[in-house]
């Protein structure tokens, strides 16, 4: 896994991460979401100016690359400063590059900068039908609590699963 690479991204890289983010969320939500709520959901959160507006609210983009070709993005944030708690925001890969280890090298990654930053939990969100769970799972987190979420006129009905940090 020598050969990959991780980035901050700046303002600079949100179209990169638009494009992942086109190439992800049909096939990630198609199963569990209808195409009406995808695409409202897509348009609230992965225009150029709603990135701009996460960046500046206190998510950091980390993006990962193949030699000079984008395979996959996270972003996290301080959630709670009081507890340490740190917040997984978002985690896709292209779906020729899942099942490869490279979900848990991104995750793995993004953990061990929160670590760094003193971070002692990181929480998700995780749709209560998202095959992604199991993964969760595997990489040893568990379930905190159940959250139901609107967004427009759709909701997200999400388990938020938490991993203990130290």
């Amino acid at each position: 896994m020598s050969n990959y690479l991780f980035r901050t991204a700046t303002t600079a890289d949100i179209p990169t991460i638009e494009k992942l983010a086109s190439a992800t969320w049909e096939p990630t939500y198609s199963p569990i979401l209808s195409k009406e709520q995808i695409d409202y959901m897509f348009g609230v959160i992965y225009t150029p100016e709603a990135l701009q507006a996460q960046m500046q609210e206190g998510q950091t983009f980390i993006l990962l690359y193949q030699g000079a070709q984008p395979l996959g993005f996270a972003s996290y944030s301080l959630k709670d400063a009081e507890n340490k708690g740190y917040k997984l925001n978002k985690i896709y890969l292209l779906p020729e590059c899942q099942g490869k280890g490279l979900g848990r090298l991104l995750l793995t990654h993004v953990e061990t900068i929160v670590r760094e930053l003193g971070g002692s939990t990181l929480d998700l969100n995780v749709n209560k039908y998202n095959q992604a769970k199991k993964f969760y799972e595997r990489c040893r987190y568990h379930v905190h609590h159940e959250e139901d979420i609107p967004i427009g006129p759709y909701w997200m009905n999400d388990f938020v699963m938490r991993k203990h940090l130290k």
